[in-house]
């Protein structure tokens, strides 16, 4: 005679079932824009279509996950300043070779504040004559690229 599972061992697996879908559902709408080892081709394709050929091949971020410091220097950079530090604007030379090349003057810097720093700190928003949009929290040693 075949016994019965008990209603406790359905309702273990109905829930971890339900767990898997939650998975892969929410696998599925990653913001990373990154292709993960369960993305279709067409997927991943998409996402690659998501990341402009400006970006050169760094990490992309969007404007709205930098901090706070960084979006308000995105404003400023918007209107025009006035900015609060006097290098703020200048050329950035891309000297570390992070950037995609382009002619000196291309890429101009301003300073993202850093809270509880006395000095400019490390974090930089860099932009482009084409509308690139860069940052760094490193002092230039690493930049990713920034949608908007």
């Amino acid at each position: 005679m075949l016994s019965r599972p008990s209603p406790h061992a359905f309702t273990g697996r109905l829930f971890a079932g339900l767990l898997v879908c939650l998975t892969v559902l929410l696998a599925g709408c990653s913001p990373t824009g990154t292709a993960g080892p369960g993305d279709s081709a067409a997927t991943a394709a998409s996402r690659a279509a998501a990341t402009p050929s400006w970006a050169g091949g760094l990490p992309v971020v969007p404007a709205a996950a930098l901090p706070a410091e960084a979006r308000a220097t995105l404003a400023l950079i918007d209107r025009g300043g006035p900015y609060p530090y006097a290098k703020d604007g200048s050329v950035f030379g891309n000297f570390e070779r992070e950037l995609p090349r382009q002619a000196r003057g291309y890429y101009h810097e301003y300073t993202v504040r850093t809270p509880g720093e006395r000095d400019r700190g490390a974090r930089r928003i860099v932009t482009g004559r084409g509308g690139e949009i860069f940052y760094t929290d490193d002092h230039y040693n690493s930049f990713k690229a920034v949608l908007r």
